[in-house]
């Protein structure tokens, strides 16, 4: 594409040298650059592309975009703009011809029940004969292929790449986790979505907003936007005030487990299969879970409200619903072949950790020990009550490790010790996230339930800038070999 056609209609600070070029990628990533691209210089957290700009013309740049002023020099074309970060959104849809357009879009935020809502959608709309895509936590998913991607929501330049491979694919929809950092960081600016669903909102990611409204605010943004459905969880205090301040722009569907569009009553919680009625404006349908809990009923209820809002058929609505079977890594129980059950999640948030012990609580036939942690270089305030939570629900608590980052391990394990010491729960300090699984699983007695949460499906633990290999789901079996 022309270098003056991809960036005609974007507001430009000053243009210099040679615009008549044929740009044949974008990268914003000095490492990954090829010869004929052009790059984005984005000032970022801990790097500033604007120093690597050099080395991209050493690549064969044929175009810089940057915020900064710069002295190119001859041969290269300049694109001074007031935000690289909003450019490389714009430049991106356009270079790969708006794929979003060609694609129903749905986006779904909230603190909590993102991922598996995702899987549930895509799980229900494939039962319906409809080809889908997600893009989230667990990475991008091109009809039945995974590719991994380091955030919930990836960069601009991830995702419009992404949407037109689902588009050459020929996927109808694509379901996103968009995250408050995505809404916030401009991710998914020069784009739109045709649905958007909203989950919950509880405690997390202050260290980045701060404060809970600015949080709330950073979400809204989603369903200020939206261009034909927004789907709220109406149980949920934000979720009420979402549809206040947006059910006058596109229909709204809301759901919950009262006063809602869609509603669940008569709700059954059995062993690990919670049984409810589904209530629609077009009738109503029982269902039969495969996936446990309350949180799951939640999940269900987004998933369902949204494919009714997409014409999707109420018997192919059960359908998927009963036949989804969880999500890797998201209250996915081990096979111990023992008198016991290991149970990996992924919740790390103060409400996410006390919805999954409430569900274990329903089903646990002896001791219930939790294996917890909290992230480094993040919300501090989360962590005490973390620890709390986790004392309030359980027999014993073994605090450890999780993703340390730039942070001192056992500060962190201390802060969360500071909230279980406030109960008279038993507990053990284990830093070693690998020993602290050990001592759970090799002092297990019958019936017990070991709940190990923070990681989840991740396959790493950060520490001090490096990704060391920890896969929980196989450290767990090989430890149960040892029985």
């Amino acid at each position: 594409m022309l270098l003056s056609k991809l960036i005609e209609e974007y507001p430009t600070i000053n243009l210099a040298g040679n615009l008549e070029v044929d740009i044949t990628g974008i990268e914003h990533d000095s490492r990954r650059i090829r010869e004929g691209d052009i790059f984005v210089a984005i000032s970022g957290y801990t790097h500033d592309g604007h120093d690597y700009i050099e080395d991209a013309i050493k690549k064969g740049v044929k175009a810089i975009v940057h915020e900064k002023k710069v002295d190119l020099g001859e041969g290269v074309a300049s694109i001074l703009v007031e935000d690289s970060v909003d450019a490389l959104a714009y430049l991106t849809s356009k270079y790969f011809q708006h794929p979003w357009t060609n694609l129903n879009m749905i986006g779904i935020t909230g603190t909590n029940g993102k991922t598996t809502t995702t899987y549930i959608i895509k799980h229900i709309l494939e039962t319906a004969g409809q080809k889908s895509g997600i893009i989230g936590t667990l990475g991008v998913v091109i009809d039945k292929e995974l590719i991994k991607t380091p955030n919930t929501t990836p960069d601009s330049l991830e995702i419009q790449k992404s949407l037109d491979q689902m588009v050459k694919a020929g996927i109808e929809a694509c379901v996103m986790e968009v995250s408050s950092h995505a809404l916030d960081m401009k991710r998914v600016n020069h784009m739109a979505f045709d649905v958007g669903i909203f989950t919950n909102l509880s405690k997390d990611h202050l260290d980045y907003h701060k404060d809970m409204e600015t949080y709330f605010n950073s979400k809204l943004k989603l369903f200020l936007e939206t261009k034909k459905l927004n789907i709220i969880n109406t149980d949920d205090a934000y979720g009420r005030r979402i549809v206040e301040q947006t059910s006058d722009r596109v229909k709204t569907i809301t759901y919950g487990l009262r006063d809602a569009d869609i509603f669940a009553s008569d709700i059954v919680y059995q062993k690990s299969r919670p049984s409810f009625r589904l209530n629609t404006p077009k009738g109503s349908l029982d269902i039969l879970l495969g996936i446990p809990g309350e949180f799951n009923i939640y999940n269900s209820l987004a998933a369902a409200a949204t494919c009714f809002g997409l014409g999707v058929d109420l018997d192919d609505i059960k359908a998927g619903l009963e036949s989804f079977k969880g999500v890797r890594g998201r209250f996915e129980e081990i096979e111990t072949n023992k008198d016991f059950r290991v149970i990996l999640d992924f919740a790390h948030t103060p409400e996410g950790v006390k919805e999954a012990l409430k569900t274990i609580e329903k089903f646990a036939e002896g001791r219930i020990i939790v294996i917890i942690g909290a992230g480094g270089n993040r919300d501090k305030t989360k962590r005490p009550e973390m620890g709390r939570i986790a004392a309030q629900y359980s027999d014993l608590v073994i605090v450890t490790s999780d993703n340390p980052r730039f942070e001192d391990p056992e500060a962190i394990a201390n802060d969360v010790l500071k909230g279980v010491l406030e109960t008279d729960t038993d507990y053990r300090l284990i830093i070693d996230r690998k020993e602290a699984i050990n001592y759970a699983i090799m002092n297990f007695r019958p019936k017990d339930t070991i709940f190990i949460t923070g990681k989840g499906h991740e396959e790493t633990i950060s520490i001090m800038g490096k990704e060391i290999p920890f896969n929980e789901r196989e450290i767990v079996l090989d430890i149960l070999k040892k029985i």
